[in-house]
């Protein structure tokens, strides 16, 4: 049986957790998630889990922040005038919102102080400088790269 590589389009089952065991995504009792390995679709412990895995094998695995949803930056932490905000936006301490960059990137943002003329929001994401621990069963490798120089092997 052949094992996942680089290049494959795949289909997992998966559950997402915290450290402290809270469950911040899954696929499970829902539709499969299927991705591409290489394309930068999802988090590169993630993808570098998947690769030699074969259909029906499951695994846990423990994703360092490096590989996960990136270290936690001190600089995205950015206090921003009240007058700059949507006047639709509920200030409160924990309000989630989108906003965008400098060069036009949306980020995830949250209210984490509310001051007289300004507020105080953190642009990390929100998984940001933690471990992350995911439970993943590969199902299926839908498709397989055709080898670099020549046609045979077509796509499974």
């Amino acid at each position: 049986m052949e094992s996942a590589k680089t290049g494959d389009k795949v289909r997992v089952n998966y559950t997402g957790r915290s450290e402290d065991g809270q469950v911040f995504e899954s696929s499970v009792g829902m539709v499969p998630f299927t991705f591409t390995i290489g394309a930068g679709e999802v988090i590169k412990g993630f993808e570098d889990a998947i690769i030699g895995m074969q259909p029906g094998e499951r695994k846990k695995i423990t994703i360092e922040p490096e590989d996960g949803f990136g270290l936690y930056e001190e600089d995205l932490v950015l206090e921003v005038p009240k007058s700059g905000l949507p006047t639709d936006l509920i200030l409160q301490v924990g309000t989630d919102f989108e906003m965008e960059d400098d060069e036009g990137n949306v980020l995830p943002a949250v209210v984490i102080e509310i001051l007289d003329d300004s507020i105080l929001i953190d642009a990390n994401a929100p998984l940001a400088g933690k471990r992350v621990i995911y439970d993943i069963e590969l199902l299926d490798i839908l498709k397989r790269r055709i080898p670099s120089g020549g046609s045979m092997g077509a796509d499974l």
